[in-house]
């Protein structure tokens, strides 16, 4: 939904350098990066948000395992949360879009976020059990940045074995474990041991919930005839500086990136 009669524009600029690339890019980068790691044998670790991005992650793998897109390996789920999370959204499937009823109504498991190949693990033995699975397989773990929950257990079991891959699918702040993993340093901390970064680490921008570059654009123009000032926060500066260039360039001067506790008077 876009703003309407705003005097003051608070929005986000995580992604202002940058548009999104298309959900069908998203979706087929996702199938190459899990086809070419389990064709070497490995796992595909990503850290994921609990509500969202869990589920768009379940969803697309079984979409593809269904249509024989990628190999039929297990997945699982591990993180209370997400698992919680998705039970709502498994038992509300009247809010679902029609592209996803549609997909229900053909599948033969009847649900969007449920398949054979499918676990959802919560407790604690369950989780340590994954780590005695051999072959390749997806571990969608908590949290989404890498910095706590059980997604520290996948990647330090996992982060030395070549064959692996950590696929990084949202923004990673800085100095999180996380973003260290999307830049690619080749030596992490984990538990306050360090481990040599041999996985592959592979990045798909198109999953996340944050507006590209495009979509931030259309949504601060809908109050262009009345806004007095916009203030972009949720980001770094390359982000913001950039936005900033763009807004201006249509038009909008009064945009501000505010300083770590700086404050402004309106």
């Amino acid at each position: 939904m876009l703003p309407y009669e705003a005097d003051y524009l608070l929005m986000e600029c995580t992604y202002g350098d940058k548009p999104h690339r298309s959900p069908q890019m998203a979706y087929d980068e996702l199938r190459e990066v899990v086809s070419r790691t389990v064709q070497r044998g490995g796992k595909v670790i990503i850290p994921a948000f609990a509500v969202g991005r869990t589920q768009e992650l379940v969803y697309d793998l079984h979409q593809m395992i269904d249509g024989g897109e990628i190999p039929r390996v297990p997945v699982f789920v591990d993180s209370p949360l997400a698992v919680n999370a998705s039970d709502i959204f498994r038992a509300h499937p009247e809010v679902f879009d029609d592209e996803t009823k549609a997909f229900i109504a053909q599948d033969k498991h009847r649900a969007a976020l449920g398949f054979e190949l499918l676990t959802y693990t919560r407790s604690v033995e369950e989780s340590k059990a994954i780590n005695d699975f051999k072959g390749p397989a997806v571990i969608i773990s908590a949290s989404g940045m890498a910095e706590t929950g059980r997604i520290l257990h996948h990647l330090k079991n996992n982060i030395e074995n070549p064959r692996n891959t950590i696929l990084i699918v949202s923004w990673q702040a800085p100095y999180t474990l996380g973003r260290r993993l999307a830049d690619r340093e080749e030596q992490v901390k984990i538990f306050g041991e360090i481990y040599e970064r041999k996985a592959e680490v592979a990045t798909i921008g198109g999953l996340s919930a944050h507006a590209g570059q495009t979509m931030l654009l259309e949504y601060a123009q809908a109050v262009q005839d009345r806004v007095k000032k916009i203030f972009l926060v949720h980001g770094e500066a390359r982000g913001a500086e950039a936005l900033t260039e763009k807004l201006r360039e249509v038009g909008q001067s009064q945009v501000y990136f505010p300083k770590p506790h700086s404050w402004e008077e309106i």
